[in-house]
């Protein structure tokens, strides 16, 4: 399981109400190992991307967003990115919400070292199911 880092600025924009994550459309953003995010990131424009030409719908669809016992728990369906072309190099999978103004950053998944994909490759981007990709307490 590849671990996931929130930036710094989810924590604010979530009390902002910038967030709803029971509600907003989650998307995600690819990174090459040349164009690392950093905790400091607010916005999808502080992000260099990767051509997206080639690959499938990079929308996450949220599976449950709920607390139980004061423990906010968000789970996301599993993503599969399909290529009909070559697709990367990336490493990073960066989650934003593409519903807020300014497409506010959550937190990225680091997979350690460049990945790439060729015509008729997929590539499953696994969010825990049963932990979430992130809880709050």
């Amino acid at each position: 399981m590849v671990a996931f880092n929130k930036f710094n600025s989810f924590s604010e924009a979530l009390a902002e109400k910038v967030h709803n994550l029971g509600s907003d459309a989650i998307k995600v953003a690819l990174c090459a190992a040349a164009n690392a995010p950093v905790a400091g990131n607010s916005q999808l424009s502080n992000l260099t991307e990767i051509s997206y030409a080639n690959v499938s719908s990079r929308a996450v669809t949220t599976s449950t967003s709920a607390q139980t016992g004061g423990t906010y728990k968000l789970v996301l369906t599993d993503l599969v990115l399909s290529a009909t072309g070559a697709v990367g190099p990336f490493r990073y999978v960066v989650l934003y919400n593409d519903t807020a103004t300014n497409k506010e950053l959550i937190g990225y998944l680091d997979y350690g070292s460049d990945l790439s994909m060729v015509n008729g490759n997929s590539f499953t981007i696994d969010f825990d199911g049963a932990a979430g990709v992130m809880t709050l307490a």
